[in-house]
């Protein structure tokens, strides 16, 4: 059994690179041919990057789309960057609904200062996100007819769940009906413009004569919740306990965040493990493994989330798929996000994004598809998720369009040649003086991470591919057809390997 005292070897230090940020650039494969570093000391040095929102540019949706893409491909602070992604899907809220890109890139700023902070002052903030407000109704909120569903998203998404990880009930629809209650009044300012167009601030603030106050309506009773639930007794928790008005919704998290499941357990808290154990490790994790993080990090009493991550990123089951090579039937598998694709490839082979302000971001080959296009095919559109569940993952993200999508942004990666903008240079990521077959294979496998991961069959593929069927013995990747056709397309042909789709 290992901790975070444990040594980490080349293929964990790989593992724990490639799970916490995206791909293996340059620096992250010299980083696990090198270390020397204890689990817990490599995870606290990755934990110790200050997440940085984008700079978002420009006037359109598709303008905040292409600066966070950027952002991504650049930023030195990778593990807060897919923590954002990760609170993105959670908290979920599309342009298609809120209507203002201001408003969503305000929230994206938000997402990125909670990103590893206290969970329950992130779930606060997220009341009063106006982004929030208007994606679930918060703003049409009104004391003569309640609106239910920020209420109900918050237990059910954000939250409790509508079940623990026992398979019993949260709460019940009376709960959400009396959390409603207690978020009636709210609204947000009207935007305010800075110089950068797409950039807006509002802010929440309490409407009283929109307010659900107890003595206009004695009708529907006390405001409490829980009564059969959470471990309160049948008495319940009253929401009003800290006083009628603005100060309700923060009791409801309160009450929310004492929530105990059918265990007795914190029930927000082996959640929100879980989740993050799925995104991070690998689906399924155990209830055991749960519980010893939770246990680990106190995370049931602090809500600090890095120190949660610390637990999940130095515990064995993050490690359990690192030294399966290569995968087979029986290895634990996660299917890459999009974003983590894109974005992992275009970091491992060194490229560097640049938008060009009338064309937006671009591929410099192939179809010169954007690359919000190219991620919209596969099933991921940034700031705008299919629903207020966010995406769904794993094996829903391969379908026959997706995985083609998949192999035409392959593609387009493998025609990228030249010295312009956003183009890939070889040269970057692997020496040109190699000649031997079998050692361009593998410095190619090697920078995309491949190394170790393909069977003896899908290898001998790419060097038959590389030589023509055996015929040549050497290869000179200075020549520039072989470079712009054989070398480029070998790359091509490894994006495109079932291993490559898979973490």
């Amino acid at each position: 059994m290992g901790d975070a005292n444990s040594q980490l070897t080349p293929a964990d230090t790989r593992h724990l690179l490639k799970r916490t940020g995206f791909g293996l650039s340059k620096r992250d494969r010299r980083t696990a041919a090198r270390n020397r570093k204890s689990r817990g000391a490599l995870v606290d040095k990755l934990l110790r990057a200050r997440p940085k929102s984008p700079r978002f540019k420009g006037d359109s949706f598709s303008d905040a789309q292409d600066a966070w893409l950027v952002h991504l491909s650049k930023t030195k602070a990778v593990l807060p960057e897919k923590l954002v992604l990760f609170w993105h899907d959670h908290f979920s809220t599309g342009i298609d609904v809120v209507g203002r890109t201001g408003l969503m890139t305000q929230q994206n700023q938000l997402l990125h200062a909670f990103a590893k902070g206290n969970f329950k002052e992130f779930v606060l903030a997220m009341n009063r996100n106006p982004a929030m407000m208007e994606f679930l109704d918060t703003v049409r909120n009104r004391k003569e007819n309640p609106n239910e569903n920020y209420p109900r998203e918050l237990c059910e998404l954000f939250t409790l769940g509508v079940k623990d990880l026992l398979g019993q009930p949260n709460y019940t629809q009376d709960d959400i009906v009396q959390i409603a209650r207690a978020f009636t009044g709210w609204r947000y300012s009207a935007p305010e413009r800075r110089d950068e167009r797409i950039y807006e601030r509002s802010e929440a603030y309490f409407d009283e004569g929109r307010h659900d106050f107890s003595a206009d309506f004695p009708e529907r009773g006390p405001k409490t919740i829980f009564t059969s639930t959470g471990g309160f007794g049948a008495g319940g928790a009253a929401f009003d306990a800290n006083g009628e008005g603005p100060d309700e919704i923060d009791t409801v998290v309160d009450i929310l965040f004492a929530h105990r499941d059918s265990e007795g357990m914190n029930t927000i808290a082996r959640r929100t493990a879980y989740r993050l154990l799925e995104y991070f490790a690998h689906p399924e994790p155990s209830l055991a493994v749960v519980d010893e993080v939770v246990a680990t990090s106190n995370f049931d009493t602090n809500w600090n989330i890095q120190a949660l991550l610390r637990a999940i990123f130095t515990h064995d089951a993050f490690y359990v798929t690192a030294e399966a090579a290569p995968f087979n039937p029986s290895t634990i598998k996660s299917v890459k996000w999009p974003i983590d694709l894109v974005i992992g490839t275009v970091r491992a082979l060194g490229m560097k994004l640049k938008v060009d302000r009338e064309r937006g971001l671009r591929i410099e080959g192939g179809g010169r598809s954007r690359i919000r296009s190219h991620l919209e095919e596969m099933g991921q559109e940034l700031m705008n998720p299919p629903s207020v569940f966010g995406w769904d993952w794993e094996v829903a993200w391969l379908s026959s369009a997706t995985l083609l999508a998949r192999f035409v942004f392959a593609r387009d990666i493998g025609a990228a040649r030249g010295r312009g903008r956003n183009t890939f240079l070889p040269k970057k990521v692997l020496s040109l003086r190699l000649t031997e077959p079998d050692a361009i294979v593998d410095a190619v496998l090697e920078v995309l991470g491949l190394s170790d991961q393909l069977s003896g069959a899908e290898r001998a593929l790419l060097t038959d591919y590389l030589t023509d069927g055996g015929t040549l013995t050497s290869i000179d990747l200075k020549d520039d057809d072989t470079h712009d056709e054989r070398l480029h397309g070998l790359f091509a042909l490894a994006l495109q390997t079932p291993a490559y789709q898979l973490h």
